[in-house]
């Protein structure tokens, strides 16, 4: 059973939303503005956030951006805004998925329960990715680089993570839109490159100077150790 904050305040959508979800086996609380949405969060610690973008006090894509200031909490987006920029909007500010309106209680709970999973992270087993003076470990979500710790946001780890797990393979911006944002290539690599460039300068280079993740122009990126053959 997850612990679900519903930030919505239409009620035709929140009360049946509200009764699906807990059918479900979900212990489900609901909020009706940004602020309320805020405060839940941060005074009940839910596993997982359902946000509405469309909010009375406070647009939802602002709310995420305070949210994701403090906390770490999954959370799905439900909007009725399908346009592609606006979506890798609302992930590049932090949200984990996203859902548009219309949708079904059976859609968003399978999006729940992937993203829970996804979070819950690694198998007890599954061991840190090491590249050189790079360590990546899944089970704590921690990163450091020649034994200091990197301080990274989810999206920028799950961004590492990936790269970490192919460690001297070009990979490309579809790939990383795709398992990484959750979103069809389209236009939107210009996310992957803002990424990359907040990673590299995490990591103490940049694209004129790169040690670990080099760009391969048109294709995409490759991490590898300082003075591996590239």
């Amino acid at each position: 059973m997850a612990r679900l904050l519903l930030i919505e305040d239409d009620l035709t959508i929140r009360t049946p939303l509200l009764r699906a979800l807990r059918e479900r086996g979900h212990a489900v609380a609901a909020a009706s503005t940004a602020m309320t949405g805020l405060r839940d969060a941060l005074d009940d610690r839910p596993d997982l956030v359902v946000l509405d973008l469309g909010l009375p006090d406070l647009d939802g894509r602002e709310l995420l951006r305070m949210l994701r200031a403090v906390s770490a909490v999954p959370v799905i987006v439900a909007t009725a805004r399908d346009d592609e920029t606006e979506i890798v909007r609302v992930l590049d500010a932090g949200a984990d998925d996203y859902v548009v309106k219309p949708f079904t209680a059976a859609q968003l709970d399978a999006r729940i329960r992937a993203v829970l999973r996804r979070g819950a992270g690694s198998a007890p087993d599954d061991p840190a990715l090491v590249v050189g003076g790079l360590r990546v470990d899944p089970r704590s979500r921690q990163v450091t680089l020649d034994g200091e710790a990197v301080e990274l946001t989810p999206r920028e780890f799950d961004l590492l993570h990936h790269l970490a797990g192919r460690p001297g393979q070009v990979v490309t911006k579809r790939e990383l839109l795709a398992e990484v944002w959750r979103v069809p290539y389209g236009g939107a690599d210009k996310t992957v490159d803002v990424h990359l460039s907040w990673l590299r300068r995490k990591l103490g280079e940049n694209a004129q100077a790169p040690r670990y993740l080099h760009t391969v122009r048109g294709v995409g990126v490759r991490l590898e150790a300082p003075g591996s053959a590239g």
